[in-house]
């Protein structure tokens, strides 16, 4: 039946793949070249340079000055990307982001959580599509032109999910980070499960989300509708 093909595909959307032994954690180094871990470190900067360029083509901002990359390049820290919900600033490493997408339209499955829109065809690839604010039991409102779909990996899960906006690509030092322990009162209480920290930046305080946290969580994979 349609809807039996529908559940399928979203569960396997939902469920990672079946990792290579060789990944899996745990599981000793087979001895890699030094040409293969050259290769990881420029494939990775190529998916970055490829995702500032879609950041820059997708958000009708202007493009960064030359003098805001010299500041950029000053600023030694881990990549991440900021996006917002309601009021609140919120950032991913960007290493966990594959792209930036507009809203497109969503292919509704039934049986499913409220939190669960559906799924898309993300590059050939079936992913689903987790409205973060419901996800979050955030106050919900109407999308709009500004909204976005980060697709976000780890490991072998792909999620989609809707946020309120993207900001821009940011270089986040260790220094600028307060573990998430200590700096309770800045994480909204929704927020603490997914939370690693808490960066503060030139005034702004950007929640930081750690992506297995969130992928991997409990209620993530209860994605099916409760009786």
């Amino acid at each position: 039946m349609a809807s039996d093909d529908q559940k399928i595909r979203q569960r396997d959307a939902l469920m990672p793949q079946t990792m290579p032994a060789s990944q899996r954690p745990g599981t000793q180094s087979s001895g890699l070249s030094p040409d293969f871990h050259g290769s990881q470190r420029n494939s990775r900067a190529n998916s970055m340079l490829a995702l500032q360029s879609q950041l820059a083509q997708i958000s009708q901002s202007r493009p960064a000055s030359a003098d805001q990359g010299a500041i950029s390049a000053e600023v030694v820290g881990e990549q991440y990307l900021t996006f917002s919900l309601l009021d609140r600033e919120f950032a991913l490493k960007a290493e966990h982001i594959q792209g930036v997408e507009r809203l497109v339209d969503v292919t509704s499955v039934p049986n499913v959580a409220p939190w669960l829109r559906g799924v898309i065809n993300l590059r050939g690839s079936i992913a689903s599509v987790v409205d973060l604010r419901s996800f979050l039991d955030m106050e919900q409102l109407p999308y709009n032109p500004r909204t976005r779909l980060l697709s976000v990996q780890f490991n072998e899960m792909v999620i989609c999910l809707v946020v309120d906006g993207v900001s821009e690509m940011i270089p986040i030092p260790p220094t600028a980070i307060t573990d998430i322990s200590v700096r309770h009162a800045a994480i909204p209480q929704w927020a603490i499960p997914y939370a690693s920290g808490v960066a503060l930046i030139d005034g702004r305080v950007i929640v930081l989300i750690d992506a297995a946290r969130l992928l991997f969580s409990d209620k993530m994979q209860r994605y099916e509708a409760q009786p």
